[in-house]
């Protein structure tokens, strides 16, 4: 969420704030989505807002019905299909039980008295015809929040949902606080783009999604003109730079071969525009990249991981950040549909984590409409967002697989979601300890985000054969291996020295001190469960590599696991 106030003129966020676009004009059969764009800000770092909005401490536009000097009141628009609108508006019903609270819809009457009737919302409501209002404040995102002044001027504004926001308004408004911490929401939530700023299609638009439904709007049919390559329509229109396979009825029909699910049913909502992943939206963009049908029983679980709050797949795929989602693969699973975990396992090497990786990355762009010349706002970008996808090489592992730690048998098929930059490499030929092998380690982890910040991100530690053989011939178990690179990751309290602006810096208060060879530094890591371990590659060369995280925790992006 975004938000400004008028006691203050910093204009910057604290965090990366993206953009999204849920509109009733997503469609084809792909689900793809014209969307317009937005950017956000680096984790940590002041930036200037992009975004119009009027000025703080001017008067608002005239509202019907809000007479100044009739009190203090929240202004709020919202759009009745925008999911993190519907997950503000029970926070705002009880706002308004002490608050006079006004919404403005930007839908008609039908979808207005639907969503109001549903969600039982307690202040009043109106509707914008034209988006009047909507231009009349300059809106970019919805929700939108305006907090008014007894005389009509505006104190403060908020884009999206936060919790602590709200109830900072709630705390201006002389109300008590709205929002638990741990009530089962997350703590924020981006909104959606405004409707009025929603580019219009040609034809007839998709009908607005039912949020609740299980079934979903049919997939269209789209017929390509006599003499246009069907590969370089397709490739134009739905690729993600590289030729495509045309999804064909009965490429798609094949796909769906093994599958027991009416081809309407929707496996999950993908964001950012939340575009319905049905089961024939998702095999066409399996066919598009390569996947065998088999590859059926991986792909239906990782769209639902995928979309799971805790990665927020939604912020992952509008920040400026390098992060894009890597798959792992355990269990199996693995020999079954050949997925690679040997020597190249992060390269082209397997056809099944080429395709399993792209057919994900295909999913997110034209379902969930993160395309990289609009919302998708990565200022470098990641390699990975072709294809990111490794399977643990289980048989190299000296201690239990990846999944078995997170809970899983080792019988059991799991994949892995982790919100991921590119992997550094580290090479360490010499070292014949543990001590000496992730020590070297322990110097590419303190690089993860950016050197002097401490306690925001995660990392994953992919050891080759030859480096676990290593550290287990000494007796050391994973955990032992994790403890040590968390007490001994840090950064040297001289780095700050000279330097109070660089990033990191202005954060040092809050880190925690350690000794590390004799020198004070910076604790890197917040927990030493902040750093997770597998064992992947060849069994030969003494290469390994960390892997960092975009922004870790409940206001960012969690590791998730799912069965298969």
């Amino acid at each position: 969420m975004y938000s400004r106030s008028a006691r203050s003129s910093h204009n910057g966020n604290d965090g990366n704030f993206p953009a999204c676009c849920e509109s009733e004009t997503c469609e084809s059969f792909l689900g793809h989505a014209a969307v317009q764009n937005s950017g956000d800000c680096a984790f940590a770092a002041n930036c200037d807002n992009p975004n119009t909005v009027l000025e703080l401490g001017h008067p608002a536009p005239a509202i019907p019905g809000l007479n100044p000097g009739s009190g203090p009141a929240l202004v709020v628009f919202f759009e009745t299909n925008c999911p993190t609108c519907r997950l503000a508006i029970p926070y705002l019903n009880k706002l308004a039980q002490g608050a006079r609270v006004i919404g403005i819809s930007q839908d008609d009457d039908v979808a207005t008295n639907e969503f109001t009737r549903q969600l039982a919302t307690t202040f009043a409501v109106q509707r914008d015809p034209g988006f009047v209002l909507s231009r009349a404040f300059e809106l970019t995102f919805v929700p939108s929040l305006f907090l008014l002044n007894p005389d009509g001027r505006i104190l403060q504004s908020h884009f999206g949902f936060d919790k602590s926001a709200l109830n900072e308004i709630a705390a201006q408004l002389r109300c008590p606080p709205v929002a638990a911490e741990f009530d089962g929401t997350p703590h924020s939530k981006p909104g959606c783009m405004s409707r009025h700023l929603e580019p219009r299609v040609d034809g007839e638009s998709a009908p607005a999604p039912v949020i609740g439904s299980a079934h979903g709007v049919p997939a269209s049919i789209v017929e390509i003109p006599d003499g246009e390559d069907p590969l370089e329509y397709c490739f134009e229109t739905f690729g993600d730079g590289l030729p495509v396979i045309p999804p064909t009825p009965e490429r798609i029909a094949h796909m769906l071969s093994g599958v027991s699910l009416e081809r309407t049913d929707i496996v999950a909502r993908v964001p950012p525009c939340y575009g319905e992943a049905t089961l024939e939206k998702i095999a066409a963009n399996a066919v598009m990249a390569g996947c065998v049908p088999d590859m059926m029983r991986v792909l239906l679980p990782l769209v639902r991981a995928v979309c799971d709050e805790r990665l927020n797949i939604h912020g992952v795929q509008a920040t400026t950040h390098f992060a894009a989602p890597l798959v792992i693969i355990n269990g199996p699973i693995r020999n079954e549909l050949r997925f690679a975990y040997r020597q190249n396992v992060f390269s082209n090497v397997a056809r099944a984590n080429s395709t399993l990786g792209r057919a994900l990355q295909l999913i997110l762009l034209n379902i969930g409409g993160a395309r990289p010349d609009g919302i998708d706002m990565s200022t470098l970008g990641n390699p990975g967002k072709f294809s990111y996808c490794i399977a643990e090489h289980e048989e190299a592992n000296p201690w239990e697989p990846f999944h078995v730690e997170c809970g899983f048998n080792r019988e059991q098929s799991a994949l892995t979601l982790f919100a991921a930059e590119a992997p550094h490499g580290v090479s360490e030929h010499t070292a014949r300890t543990p001590e000496q092998v992730l020590q070297s380690i322990s110097y590419a982890l303190a690089t993860v985000w950016t050197y002097r910040l401490c306690l925001a991100s995660e990392a994953l530690v992919v050891l080759s054969p030859e480096h676990a053989q290593t550290i287990h011939r000494a007796g050391w178990s994973k955990q032992n291996a994790r403890d040590f690179l968390f007490e001994n990751t840090g950064v040297p309290l001289r780095a700050y020295e000279g330097a109070p602006d660089a990033e990191g810096s202005q954060m040092a208060a809050k880190y925690k001190e350690i000794l590390i060879n004799g020198e004070r530094c910076y604790q890197k890591f917040r927990s030493a469960e902040s750093i997770r371990i597998l064992v992947a590659g060849g069994t030969a060369g003494k290469f390994s590599a960390v892997i960092g995280s975009w922004v870790a925790g409940p206001r960012g992006s969690e590791m998730v696991t799912y069965p298969i």
